[in-house]
């Protein structure tokens, strides 16, 4: 369950509530719409509908404030499921820069693979599955915050877990074999190695590649460890690509890859380990859903990136 740390308020200047809770704003935002780019939307209509109430009015402010970016949230999730039907080729979320620090607390609820999950979910029962398991929140709440009977957030709170533990992914969790995997991933693509990145695949391995038809990309997913390892060491090999730079990095709570090119992100590589072996590959390469990748740092009080 992932837990809001804040900064104490100094006695004299007592923090204001939107900046002292931003983050799990953001991480609610996030969450349910699997997009850096709309749940920094949302977080700046939150704030401006903050500043524009009359706060001394407001008893809770957390709880304001988190009703007020679900429901925003929920609202712009209704609305780009529409945009999602047309979207050119597999459809995948916006990776995220995390801090080292926060993979305990985040890898199981903010990774790729639970926020694909999540995409299966209609938007109420996201808003109710990302707020009663991953923040904690009790029926009764989410009731308040969606403006529903408590027996029926309960409801959708017991079909939407079903349906994710059904789902849910089984992969290895274990740090220092995904660091050693992520190593020799990384080697075997820079070498160009193909008995040794396939190796590395598990037999019924699946890549998908996410350009929104505005990078040359992959519209169907590829099976089979000869094929995604050919494809994998044909697209790094393509002139276009000299220069980038592929480093390791903390994606969505776990160890990914990430693709430079100079000081610009170009993509970010995230898997599933599975026995020692990477069993699902997604690749992120538009270019319009890189935003996380320069990490959330330089945020002014609106909750945007500068």
């Amino acid at each position: 369950m992932v837990r809001e740390h804040t900064e104490p308020a100094s006695a004299a200047e007592p923090a204001d509530p939107f900046t002292e809770h931003r983050r799990l704003l953001f991480s609610t935002a996030y969450q349910m719409l699997g997009s850096v780019t709309d749940a920094e939307d949302v977080l700046q209509d939150t704030w401006l509908k903050w500043h524009a109430t009359e706060q001394h009015t407001v008893s809770h402010p957390k709880a304001y404030l988190v009703r007020t970016v679900t429901n925003l949230a929920l609202n712009r999730l209704t609305s780009a499921r529409a945009t999602r039907e047309t979207y050119i080729g597999p459809w995948l979320p916006e990776p995220l820069l995390t801090a080292p620090a926060e993979e305990t607390d985040m890898a199981d609820t903010v990774s790729t693979a639970m926020l694909v999950v999540l995409e299966t979910l209609g938007p109420v029962e996201r808003a109710v599955f990302v707020l009663r398991e991953v923040f904690g929140y009790s029926h009764a709440e989410i009731g308040e915050f969606l403006d529903r009977p408590e027996t029926t957030v309960r409801q959708i709170a017991h079909r939407a877990r079903s349906h994710v533990q059904s789902r849910r992914p089984r992969f290895d969790t274990d740090a220092t074999a995904r660091e050693a995997v992520t190593s020799q991933f990384l080697a075997a693509c820079r070498g160009g190695d193909l008995n040794a990145l396939m190796a590395l695949l598990a037999p019924d391995v699946t890549l998908w590649n996410d350009g929104g038809g505005k990078i040359t990309a992959a519209r169907r997913p590829l099976h089979g460890p000869d094929h995604v390892a050919r494809w994998l060491l044909g697209v790094l090999a393509k002139p276009i690509l000299t220069g980038i730079e592929l480093d390791a990095a903390t994606v969505n709570g776990e160890l990914g890859l990430v693709g430079v090119l100079g000081e610009y992100p170009v993509g970010a590589i995230t898997f599933d380990l599975v026995d020692g072996r990477i069993q699902n590959l997604r690749f992120q390469v538009n270019p319009d859903k890189l935003t996380g990748l320069a990490g959330l740092v330089n945020r002014d009080d609106s909750g945007s990136v500068e």
